[in-house]
């Protein structure tokens, strides 16, 4: 059964029903996946931090790949 099918299937289940139990259930479902959303989940300080290092990617203000590769290797022993 394709996507598209699927969808018209529970369409007609959703309306078959009369239990309203199971409309609550399919209800709060789709709620959960609208509010699924991982920016909404994560604390206002991850977000503070993910938006001032945009802002400072915007400014140019970047570390090159390769100086944060050096660093982590000369920190942790790695050469």
């Amino acid at each position: 059964m394709n996507l598209q099918a699927k969808k018209l299937d529970l369409i007609q289940r959703i309306l078959d029903t009369e239990k309203p139990s199971v409309l609550a259930e399919v209800e709060a479902l789709l709620k959960n996946e609208e509010e699924a959303d991982w920016w909404n989940k994560i604390s206002e300080a991850e977000r503070t931090a993910i938006e001032e290092g945009l802002a400072e990617a915007d400014r140019g203000e970047l570390i090159p790949h390769e100086e944060v590769m050096k660093e982590v290797r000369a920190k942790y022993n790695l050469d």
